[in-house]
């Protein structure tokens, strides 16, 4: 199998986007790309440093934070997500949904949920909030895998 490597999200923001994915799910900073004039990267001014992009993780995920070159052409996302083809959501296992809510407060502001999901899978439940630029991220709690999937070629 192929691991991921890292999620890319384009940020209005980069610092405000990496503070609350380190207060909220524990991320640290991986790596930091600095613009040169040899190399002149699009970036953002962090403490007097031109910063073009940072890699952030927690327990195997990575996410690279790239500054936004330009306005977003479809409207914020809403729900669980966009439903035409493109990047819906990530999800976070939580340990117990409404809990992590009430701990994030304002900072995790509800588009979808929460949701029992119960039918689906036993003990499941979901909320679905955006970051700070508005990205999808669902907090998952009693996820499973099915013991034994109908195959892909049936």
């Amino acid at each position: 199998m192929t691991p991921i490597h890292h999620i890319c999200i384009s940020c209005a923001d980069m610092e405000a986007v990496e503070r609350w994915y380190a207060k909220h799910f524990g991320f640290t900073r991986k790596r930091v790309y600095l613009s040169t004039p040899e190399i002149p990267l699009p970036s953002q001014d962090q403490g007097g440093r031109a910063v073009a992009g940072v890699i952030i993780g927690s327990d195997g995920m990575r996410l690279e934070l790239l500054p936004a070159t330009s306005e977003s052409p479809a409207p914020p996302p809403t729900a669980d997500g966009p439903a035409y083809p493109a990047y819906r959501h990530f999800a976070f296992s939580v340990d117990d949904v409404d809990a992590k809510l009430s701990e994030m407060g304002d900072e995790a502001p509800v588009t979808l949920g929460p949701v029992d999901m119960g039918a689906f899978i036993p003990g499941m439940r979901v909320a679905w909030i955006s970051d700070p630029e508005g990205n999808i991220v669902e907090l998952s709690q009693g996820y499973e895998d099915e013991t034994d999937p109908p195959p892909l070629d049936s």
